[in-house]
């Protein structure tokens, strides 16, 4: 059960892992973005601040090359203005990107610890296995010293040719090994011997 939780796990691991991807991928988006616009606002401040130091330095001094730098002014104020709006827009709508990553890399984090306890089980499991089998293969080293050699070498060999299962019960006149009625008088001739 604990190996079947663990492959469930990794499933879940991958489209969390799938997610994120995806999340990041619409992150990163917004924020080059955002440096472009930020990059864009900086650039057009740069502009005005040297627009204003020729306006207001008196090297100009023509009214109309004044009122056109003055304009010229205002309206990048205004494109900076929408830029910054622009950025704004973006940083919304990364605050929610923001907490999906946060939730999916808490829930990585929450199935990290999960898959830590199922492997310990598993491990545990194993060992308790082993030592079982451990066991069991001295209890039958143990009875099959007590058999005729003849007896044991042809359960081996039986063992060995059908893949692990040497003998097999007869119950309700069939084999449990190989699931085959056998004939009455194959029955009764085993009843016989038994």
């Amino acid at each position: 059960a604990e190996r079947a939780a663990m492959a469930a796990l990794s499933a879940e691991q991958t489209n969390v892992g799938l997610a994120q991807g995806m999340v990041r991928i619409k992150r990163d988006e917004l924020s080059e973005r955002q440096a472009r616009l930020d990059s864009e606002a900086d650039a057009l401040t740069v502009r005005v601040r040297q627009i204003e130091g020729r306006l207001y330095g008196g090297a100009v001094s023509a009214p109309r090359e004044l009122a056109a730098m003055a304009a010229e002014a205002d309206s990048l104020r205004a494109q900076r203005a929408k830029l910054e709006d622009q950025m704004l827009v973006v940083m919304e709508e990364t605050e929610p990107l923001d907490a999906e990553l946060g939730e999916l890399e808490q829930r990585q984090m929450e199935m990290e610890v999960e898959r830590g306890r199922l492997a310990a089980l598993v491990n545990s499991a194993e060992l308790a296995i082993e030592a079982e089998a451990v066991t069991e293969r001295s209890a039958r080293q143990e009875l099959a010293a007590g058999l005729p050699e003849v007896l044991a070498r042809r359960y081996e060999g039986l063992r060995v040719r059908l893949g692990g299962i040497g003998v097999a019960r007869v119950h309700n006149g069939s084999c449990d090994g190989c699931h085959l009625a056998l004939p009455a008088a194959e029955r009764e001739r085993l009843r016989h011997l038994g």
